[in-house]
């Protein structure tokens, strides 16, 4: 089994140091900040329903006098979805607690926070870029894709929205553990990588954040707006590798071949959901200090750091979200 051990990490050898670990470079949470977010109390089991109700269709016909119009049947539509339990871990042996000048117990602790936020970012996007409502750059499959993102193809995922009567998006997750809401502009939201930030500026009428003026930033990884979409980058939104058309040496690719197609997801109000059991925030670090006698362990020469949660992600309504797939220009 993985053992981080001593000389697994190198001492910075001559000196007594304070240190000072380098922040890591983690994804900040985006797609479970936008979701209709629920909240399973403990001991009630690992499925959550969502209900949906079917509206009525508008009435265009006068009423007769006398006649009761007959009566209408509510109809509703169940999405279920099943928790489901993840976790990492790390060992590492009393010498490198107590020789390494570096605060290696703490340094695990951050790695692993970050790897347990990422998993939970990286579940949720992988079912969202499943979603069945599509529009490519160009052609009529992702093979073919090998074309950037244009104003045109924007309106289309916008008018696809309007025309299944989509409600633009008007409350995010706050930043506060207690999984309130906090109100925003109302607007459709797309996010994706990082990768097609360039191209997503150079769509005319793009208006950058810097020029919003009193109007406030969904959260720090928006950088501006195209009409009435406000854009989100994240580097979680990894493209699907080597996928399109013939990357014609001037989109990005992977081999070199073929271009790489990167989903812009378009979002709209209660399009998807996330789930975690009630009472946790995210995950559970679990921590268990070197020098601690224990069956196995009996004189204390291992310790661990680690994390465990739940989660689950689930699309509620396909005709609010729209995955619109592009190619990003070679820079």
């Amino acid at each position: 089994m993985p053992m981080t051990a001593y000389g697994d990490v190198s001492p910075r050898v001559g000196i007594i140091a304070i240190s000072q670990f380098l922040k890591h470079a983690e994804h900040p949470i985006v797609f479970n900040k936008l979701g209709q977010v629920e909240r399973v109390p403990k001991n009630k089991g690992l499925s959550i329903k969502w209900r949906r109700w079917v509206p009525f269709d508008p009435i265009t016909t006068a009423l007769t006098e006398g006649v009761t119009p007959s009566s209408q049947k509510l109809a509703v539509v169940d999405v279920t979805a099943t928790l489901g339990q993840y976790g990492g871990w790390s060992e590492i042996t009393d010498v490198i607690q107590d020789t390494h000048e570096d605060p290696i117990l703490q340094g695990m602790m951050q790695v692993h926070g970050q790897q347990a936020s990422e998993s939970f970012e990286a579940l949720t996007y992988l079912t969202l870029r499943a979603g069945t409502n599509v529009v490519y750059a160009n052609g009529s499959a992702r093979n073919a894709v090998n074309t950037k993102i244009s104003l045109g193809k924007v309106r289309s995922a916008v008018r696809t929205l309007n025309k299944n009567k989509c409600r633009k998006k008007t409350t995010i997750l706050a930043p506060s553990v207690n999984y309130k809401t906090q109100a925003i502009e109302a607007a459709y939201v797309a996010v994706c990588h990082t990768d097609l930030e360039p191209d997503i500026r150079d769509l005319p009428g793009f208006v950058p954040v810097s020029q919003y003026g009193s109007r406030q930033t969904i959260c720090p990884q928006e950088f501006g707006s195209v009409e009435n979409v406000r854009f989100i980058t994240t580097t979680i939104a990894t493209p699907f590798a080597d996928a399109g058309g013939l990357d014609g040496d001037a989109v990005l690719s992977t081999t070199g071949t073929n271009a790489d197609v990167y989903p812009v997801l378009f979002i709209g109000e209660d399009a998807y959901g996330t789930v975690a059991l009630k009472g946790k925030d995210s995950a559970e670090i679990l921590v268990r200090n070197p020098g601690k006698p224990e069956n196995g362990n009996e004189l204390g020469q291992r310790g661990s750091v680690g994390w465990k949660g739940w989660h689950v992600a689930a699309r509620l309504n396909e005709a609010w979200m729209v995955r619109l797939e592009v190619a990003a220009t070679l820079l």
